[in-house]
């Protein structure tokens, strides 16, 4: 796979885009955009895998940081052609969840069986993800990737189309039309970009580890809210001939503490007695590793001042270059959006008069609100418009900024997840 010495062009130049940020996340998008032909820098601070992991054949050798990829996920995977680069083992189906309250006021059950699938999903090492993205992205002609490259400065270029430029560790600079931060809670991205971002400290940890239990797993995800915070068992298929999970105990930080300070025959029978024996006797486990759970979110999503209408002009004009046509020639507006700069007049009025129309007076401009179905009634409408020959070239534009209304307390959490 492409490494810091590998195969691809320079490091100067100008890209298309510019991904910061190796992960899943980032390669995943990388391999999702090449076949568009664009041309792609993807970079990493860290080093890259020379080759595929080894299969692990023992829970001792399982990467803590595993993933419950669903059908869309493992979609996504086999279009890019990492997925099939997973040798037979390393991805864990699993047909079933089963999930129910310590209190006992609750328990509900997932199987694949009621949405005609064979499997809910797959349990697969965070280091096998990424390891065959990049191995999908070596073979990709418009793709670089670099490891051990920090980015250190990002600022504009002045020119009719936004462009950033990109200072690396290496001395290097690029230029790309999009950058995109994929670099984790202490992104590089966001710090030059100096958006601030609002951190608490929830008083929980996360211990992972590997477990081996008396009673095999049946393909089936198991997690129970207990009152100090949710235990999953995530199964994997061929260790332990089907008794082998990956856990994730969530836990109050003094709770967390007290469960990693005992040995591993003592944790074996808490966690058991906290699954409620589910699949038996946890016999075997892992080395644990305990993670703090802080929340993160930007303090704002936009910039102070930034109304729908702004981020609808701007991707108005990078429409209107891309097809060749000057904004003059745009003879109606149609706008989908539920979170307009105000209730009346609409969105559609401030993008002409943004994009410097409003003048001539013949281009009228409708609002549909609504969110993601408003872009597909306004290509039914734009589709009727031109076949009936009422409009020749209709501009049709998709903005929200919800953010200034969402509330980030764990109060909004129940609203916060719709978005």
């Amino acid at each position: 796979m492409k490494t810091a010495g590998g195969k691809g062009r320079g490091m100067g130049g100008r890209y298309d885009v510019v991904i910061v940020g190796a992960g899943i996340a980032g390669s995943a998008l990388a391999a999702a955009l090449a076949p568009a032909g664009l041309e792609i820098l993807l970079l990493e601070a860290g080093a890259l895998p020379e080759a595929l992991p080894p299969v692990a054949r023992t829970i001792a050798a399982v990467d803590p940081r595993v993933s419950a990829l669903g059908i869309a996920s493992v979609r996504l995977l086999q279009e890019v052609g990492a997925w099939q680069r997973l040798p037979d083992g390393v991805a864990s189906p699993y047909e079933c969840m089963r999930v129910w309250e310590e209190d006992g006021s609750g328990r509900i059950g997932f199987d694949a069986a009621g949405i005609a699938q064979p499997v809910l999903g797959h349990i697969v090492e965070n280091r096998w993800v990424v390891a065959t993205l990049l191995a999908a992205l070596a073979e990709a002609p418009n793709v670089t990737v670099r490891g051990g490259e920090r980015l250190l400065a990002l600022e504009p270029v002045a020119g009719a189309v936004a462009r950033q430029r990109l200072g690396l560790g290496s001395g290097a600079s690029v230029e790309a039309a999009l950058v995109v931060g994929a670099d984790g809670a202490r992104s590089a991205v966001r710090e030059l970009c100096a958006i601030e971002a609002r951190q608490r400290d929830s008083g929980q940890q996360a211990i992972v580890a590997t477990i081996e239990t008396a009673a095999a797993h049946r393909r089936t995800a198991w997690q129970r809210f207990l009152q100090s915070g949710p235990l999953a068992l995530l199964p994997l298929a061929t260790l332990a001939g089907g008794h082998a999970c990956s856990i994730v105990w969530s836990a109050d930080e003094p709770v967390a503490q007290a469960l990693m300070q005992l040995d591993d025959a003592a944790f074996a029978a808490r966690l058991t007695r906290a699954s409620e024996s589910c699949l038996g006797e946890v016999r075997a486990v892992s080395r644990r590793f305990a993670f703090p759970l802080r929340p993160l979110h930007a303090a704002a999503y936009v910039a102070p001042g930034v109304a729908t209408s702004d981020l609808a002009v701007e991707a108005s004009r990078r429409a209107l270059a891309d097809a060749g046509v000057e904004a003059g020639e745009v003879d109606c507006i149609i706008v989908g959006t539920l979170s307009p700069d105000r209730h009346f007049p609409g969105v559609g009025v401030a993008l002409q008069r943004k994009l410097g129309i409003a003048e001539r007076g013949n281009c009228p401009c409708y609002d549909i609100r609504q969110q993601c179905s408003a872009f597909l009634y306004g290509l039914q409408m734009a589709d009727a418009f031109i076949r009936t020959g009422m409009y020749k070239r209709i501009l049709l534009v998709g903005a929200e900024i919800h953010s200034h209304s969402l509330d980030f307390s764990t109060r909004g959490r129940d609203i916060m997840v719709l978005f």
